[in-house]
């Protein structure tokens, strides 16, 4: 009898541990946070095809689900408030926010929500996704530079990235555009340069 209790006791040791493993596999993708104090949003567009001209996003959220021991496979969003755009010219910001451009009364915001993150070559990594602006989603791909993670003197768990990206805004119908001389006032492609510092959520 007692040996058959000892027999019962370790099996069903035995499936609790299974159960915990299984339970501690489900649940091992770690959360992160975009810190915005440490992070940027920012793009360039060509101005008469001799300069360009600088701009970015102050208001925004991202969110990282890591499913590994490295960044491969992880679900990667962000909403950015268009109404946040900043050119340090105030004219050029609210002529960006009208219908010429972003609509940001009828399209507030911008989306992005990944489709893939694949590691590449040292700490490099692939990001592709669908961005949505105004009314328009198409599929981007961002090329990614992984920076390191590191504690902070806070005990907070940081990893930094550095994502750059071109689109053709025509693509997204912000297709306001004016000549001058033959050469289109605004060019076509946007390049989009995000300085990403997530922080690990505890």
């Amino acid at each position: 009898m007692k040996k058959t209790a000892t027999l019962f006791i370790a099996f069903m040791l035995l499936i609790a541990g299974i159960a915990n493993a299984h339970t501690k596999a489900a649940g091992g993708a770690t959360n992160w946070g975009a810190d915005p104090m440490h992070s940027s949003i920012k793009f360039t567009v060509p101005h008469m095809g001799i300069s360009e001209v600088e701009g970015r996003f102050g208001t925004f959220t991202g969110a990282m689900v890591q499913q590994g021991a490295d960044f491969n496979n992880a679900q990667v969003n962000f909403t950015v408030d268009v109404n946040s755009v900043n050119t340090d010219n105030e004219m050029r910001d609210k002529h960006l926010k009208s219908d010429d451009f972003f609509n940001a009364d009828k399209y507030p915001k911008m989306t992005f929500i990944s489709t893939s993150f694949k590691k590449g070559k040292g700490n490099t990594y692939v990001l592709e996704g669908n961005l949505t602006i105004r009314d328009v989603t198409k599929k981007v791909k961002f090329e990614v530079s992984y920076g390191g993670t590191i504690t902070d003197p806070y005990g907070n768990v940081k990893s930094g990235f550095k994502a750059t990206a071109k689109i053709s805004r025509a693509a997204f119908n912000l297709k306001w555009n004016t000549m001058k001389e033959g050469v289109a006032m605004v060019g076509d492609d946007v390049s989009i340069i995000l300085n990403l510092e997530f922080a690990q959520a505890k």
